[in-house]
């Protein structure tokens, strides 16, 4: 056992962050938790902690998952700071535990806790070394404890060199443990630092909670599957942001009660669809109806519409001319509307309606270019407490806030943050980690989805779930976290039978979105 009292093992407590809303720590955040700690702890304790956290992950998953052979060196490298310490405690567990284990340390470690570390490593006889092996062939797990949250420059040297021969294994299937963060990383944006290496993990152990950065942009490739270590440190007060999860939304759901009726839950119309351009509409309506909507209409802007939807009769379409839009519980607009004067025209008018509204799409170009337009969506959400959803991808959004697509993905945070300020608006800002938005401060990070939902399509069916929740009656942001979330799940469920991720179509989202959601909220009707 290692010598730092209060028994480090205790804290070494793992969660899986699926289906819980953690909170997203980012590094300011972090480094008051830390400071706040370490005044009241013994000398070492977060880092005995940490180290304990990583050991209990590789000793569980060499015992149990077969994934690489437990008779196998386990290889490590140690960073000069603070991650190579934890690296070090790492290593010195595992040898106490019986596990043949080797540390590459290309520097000496600097701060007085990893020198601690380093001390605990050598009493406990672990083999060290300042080289990599030109081959990995010979051990199972090999553990990344170069860099942490604190890393500001890209990787340089043998550090970038280790970096690229770790991020190989992991591609062919090796495992690889990140502790912390993935070397290379940065934890709050998911970017890499400066556009340098960074090391590709199997696996990531975050210490004291989540970070952001590891459900977002590169974060989710780099991190692989993520284990929580709260080590004993939780946060006074509300984070920033949180990761979305069911117990966000699920209480927000109507019951399904056996007195209720269509008319109970809502009446929807998906507002688009101009000459030439029905399929979107129609795609968004059809995942209104799936995700529960009591009627689902479509109102086309332009000539040559279908009477009707041969798949699905229980869609009732019209010319738009035809449907009171005021009549409606929620609006969805945007899929095909087009960015002539008509659609300009059915902007103005929907936008004083009192009634629950969606844009995308067309509908978002439009409203980034014309400032009545811009100024009406925020007056809504300002004056009438009745704030618009806007579900754009990172170009519609860089058109919204008047920059580019490369600046929104450079802090993806921070830019639905300002849309959600700019425009008094919930705002669903697509991509890898979907941030979701509110103007009253509140910030999710979704952490479902993978590369199935990379087809055409796929935002018209997201546009229509938000609008059939709307319709239902869920509060905007409630309705866009349940979405977002049951939107990736299902691309990940489909995946999982073989139907994703290369060449799921967005129509077979739906139907198992309503599987998904069913065993979600309505579990006794199972």
């Amino acid at each position: 056992m290692l010598r730092c009292p209060p028994p480090h093992a205790a804290h070494a407590i793992l969660v899986s962050p699926h289906d819980r809303p953690f909170a997203l720590l980012s590094v300011a955040e972090l480094r008051e938790l830390e400071k706040s700690a370490e005044a009241t702890l013994p000398a070492h304790t977060l880092m005995g902690r940490a180290g304990h956290a990583g050991a209990r992950f590789l000793l569980e998953h060499m015992a149990h998952d077969g994934s690489a052979d437990p008779h196998l060196p386990v290889w490590i490298v140690a960073g000069p700071g603070n991650n190579g310490g934890d690296a070090l405690v790492v290593a010195a567990q595992l040898r106490r535990e019986g596990v043949a284990v080797e540390v590459c340390m290309p520097v000496d470690v600097k701060p007085d806790d990893a020198r601690w570390a380093l001390s605990e490593a050598r009493a406990a006889g672990v083999a060290i070394s300042n080289a990599a092996p030109a081959s990995f062939d010979g051990y199972g797990w090999l553990v990344d404890g170069m860099f942490g949250i604190g890393l500001t420059r890209p990787l340089e040297g043998i550090f970038a060199s280790i970096a690229q021969q770790l991020s190989a294994r992991s591609r062919t299937r090796g495992r690889v443990l990140a502790l912390d963060v993935p070397s290379g990383l940065d934890s709050d944006t998911g970017n890499v630092v400066e556009g340098g290496a960074a090391v590709r993990a199997s696996h990531t152990v975050s210490f004291i909670g989540a970070k952001p950065g590891l459900f977002m942009a590169s974060g989710r490739d780099l991190a692989g599957d993520v284990t929580v270590a709260s080590i004993g440190v939780e946060a006074s007060r509300e984070p920033g942001a949180r990761l979305n999860a069911p117990a966000l939304f699920v209480p927000h759901f109507p019951p399904r009660d056996y007195a209720t009726h269509k008319g109970t839950f809502g009446s929807i119309a998906v507002v688009g669809g101009d000459t030439g351009m029905c399929g979107a509409p129609i795609l968004a309506a059809r995942a209104a109806l799936y995700a529960g909507a009591g009627k689902v209409h479509v109102a086309f802007l332009g000539t040559g519409s279908p009477p009707y939807d041969p798949p699905h009769p229980e869609l009732m379409l019209h010319p738009l001319d035809d449907l009171p839009l005021a009549e409606m519980d929620a609006l969805s607009i945007g899929c095909g509307m087009g960015k002539r004067e008509r659609a300009i025209q059915v902007l103005r008018d929907v936008l004083p309606l009192d009634v629950p509204k969606l844009f995308d799409a067309d509908a978002l170009n439009l409203i980034a270019g014309h400032a009545e337009l811009t100024n009406a969506v925020k007056q809504r959400g300002e004056s009438a407490d009745d704030p618009c959803v806007l579900t754009p991808h990172p170009l519609e959004a860089a058109r919204l806030l008047g920059t580019d697509a490369k600046t929104v993905q450079r802090d993806r945070l921070a830019a639905a943050r300002a849309l959600a300020a700019r425009y008094a608006s919930v705002v669903v800002l697509k991509g890898t980690g979907t941030v979701i938005a509110s103007p009253d401060g509140r910030v999710a990070v979704n952490p479902t989805g993978n590369a199935a939902l990379a087809t055409g399509g796929t935002g018209d069916v997201l546009g229509g779930l938000i609008g059939a929740l709307l319709a239902q009656g869920l509060l905007r942001y409630e309705a866009a976290l349940a979405a977002v979330f049951l939107h990736g799940l299902a691309a990940e469920a489909l995946s999982g039978r073989g139907k994703g991720p290369a060449g799921l179509t967005a129509g077979e989202l739906a139907p198992m979105v309503r599987k998904l959601l069913n065993r979600l909220v309505y579990p006794r009707f199972d």
